[in-house]
């Protein structure tokens, strides 16, 4: 590989030893000194590339702590009903996209949000039926944990008024015991592993043109929370020499026994995959009103919804641990948070022993004496700072609990770690419009004035932190990503925006000049 001077450029490297620098001189795809650029011209080796970065603020790559790259890849041609404001508008949506399938063939998809719709009823199969009659359709809520499912599709996965509830989950009934349509938690769990099987296209073709859509948003690196499925799709093109992504793969909890018996171990692996935590789930989401709250939901809906049982958690974690494997729980309500904390207090020598990061996916809802006990146990906060200004119309549930409530501030002052991403395709994976969230707690319009519980906004440089050295941490590779210092990693971004000296809206709205992974350069913005 030809060695290649990157230069007039401004690299904020998040180096604290050197802060700022004009030049990179990458060898290899590593970083082998930085400074200014006669400085290093004058040093590089014979027959060095030069590449004029023409001003350019430049970052270290931004990683996504928190995407299903698989699922993004599929949703990118599927039923997106981010955009309905109705009910009829969402089958309106589903109509549209009939002309794409034959006749049996499975539609998924969805995004949907029924909290948003300007009469907020939750559907069921009945509208699908009449929109959809001959083919089943199984759509996916925009919190990713209910399927609005219509009859076909219930029929074929063996779904009737006989059918018990899987632990964990429910199959939502009338008051005659019949399916509405709509599965929760572990129920859409079948869905899940069917959209998995093949049945939704060739998922390495669909990872492969995904991987430039992040490329083109300054992402250089993802820790993927889909299956094996997008293990094996990232390994061919890893073989092809395609893959221009890091991917930090994280394991799902149906493969954990057959991993630990391949003797597989968080860390393995190389500089551009690596085998992660197992996830696990302590509870459903906020949306769907299945995250475990210590207290009922407005309504008289309930606490939400354990969907891994206390009991099986700990020993999850103790058999995942005891492997060297690590955990990654999900956990939104303020209770699952709390549950999935005395577990890991209860196999801390495990922990240490191996020397394992765990993480808490998402980390919604805390009770205030848990942020400084997360912090204290040393675990990741995996957070998505999108869903805040997301979650807004439906945050009235909380409004006068003694909560800490995306607590990115809390928990960087108690001296956690705290890992962003985006959980796309939930939200999309723009880590500029993260940012904005992270600094404003506000949507792109501004509300509401002044932020969401402003005291838990953040600076720009400590968001950044959140996307860059936070999950370098998180995936034990802080020695070689997530900073620009010689010896480290050649992945970096540059922007069409200073970012340092913007306001917060121009910092979402900023577009990326060019990616380079590995010394390459993987994207280039069109002139």
């Amino acid at each position: 590989m030809t060695p290649t001077l990157f230069t007039n450029g401004v690299f904020h490297t998040l180096n604290p030893h050197q802060p700022r620098a004009a030049a990179l001189l990458v060898d290899q795809g590593i970083i082998a000194a930085a400074g200014s650029g006669p400085e290093l011209h004058a040093h590089a080796p014979a027959g060095t590339r030069v590449v004029d970065l023409e001003g350019s603020v430049v970052i270290p790559g931004l990683t996504d702590a928190h995407i299903h790259t698989a699922s993004l890849a599929r949703s990118r041609q599927e039923v997106d009903l981010r955009r309905a404001e109705s009910l009829e508008e969402a089958l309106a949506g589903v109509r549209a996209v009939l002309p794409r399938y034959r006749e049996g063939e499975w539609i998924f998809g969805g995004w949907w949000d029924f909290n948003r719709w300007k009469h907020p009823v939750q559907p069921d199969h009945a509208g699908l039926d009449a929109v959809a009659p001959r083919n089943p359709v199984a759509l996916t809520s925009a919190d990713g944990h209910t399927v609005w499912a219509n009859s076909q599709a219930l029929r074929a996965l063996g779904i009737d008024r006989m059918t018990p509830d899987p632990a964990g989950g429910e199959i939502v009934r009338d008051t005659d015991g019949e399916a509405t349509g709509l599965l929760r938690e572990s129920a859409v769990y079948p869905v899940r592993r069917l959209a998995a099987s093949g049945v939704s296209g060739n998922l390495t073709e669909q990872l492969r043109e995904t991987q430039q859509y992040l490329l083109s948003l300054g992402l250089t690196g993802v820790h993927d929370i889909d299956g094996a499925d997008a293990l094996a799709a990232y390994s061919q093109l890893r073989d092809e020499g395609a893959l221009a992504l890091r991917v930090h793969k994280l394991l799902a909890q149906d493969d954990l026994q057959d991993s630990i018996r391949a003797g597989l171990r968080t860390g393995q692996g190389d500089s551009w995959i690596r085998h992660g935590a197992v996830k696990i789930f302590a509870d459903g989401a906020a949306g769907s009103h299945t995250c475990h709250m210590s207290e009922p939901f407005p309504g008289g809906t309930g606490h939400g919804m354990e969907v891994t049982a206390f009991p099986e958690l700990v020993a999850l974690a103790t058999s995942a641990a005891t492997a060297g494997i690590a955990v990654a729980v999900h956990a939104i309500g303020d209770r699952a948070n709390h549950l999935v904390l005395n577990a890991l207090s209860r196999i801390q020598d495990l922990t240490a022993r191996h020397n394992l990061r765990h993480r808490i996916e998402h980390v919604q809802f805390l009770q205030p004496a848990d942020v400084q006990r997360l912090a204290v146990l040393g675990v990741v906060a995996s957070m998505q700072p999108q869903h805040c200004p997301s979650d807004l119309p439906i945050l009235g549930m909380v409004q006068g609990r003694n909560l800490a409530s995306y607590a990115w501030r809390s928990l960087l002052g108690a001296g956690a770690t705290v890992a962003f991403g985006s959980d796309s395709p939930v939200e999309l994976p723009n880590p500029f419009h993260g940012l904005h969230a992270a600094m404003t707690r506000t949507t792109r319009e501004g509300r509401p004035d002044g932020g969401w519980e402003p005291q838990e906004r953040i600076t720009l440089a400590e968001a950044l932190h959140g996307y860059c050295v936070g999950p370098s941490y998180a995936s034990g590779e802080e020695d070689s990503k997530g900073r620009l210092v010689p010896g480290m990693l050649a992945d970096f971004v540059a922007l069409d925006t200073n970012i340092f000296s913007a306001d917060p809206a121009e910092v979402r709205e900023t577009k990326v000049r060019m990616t380079v992974t590995g010394g390459v350069i993987r994207y280039r913005q069109e002139p």
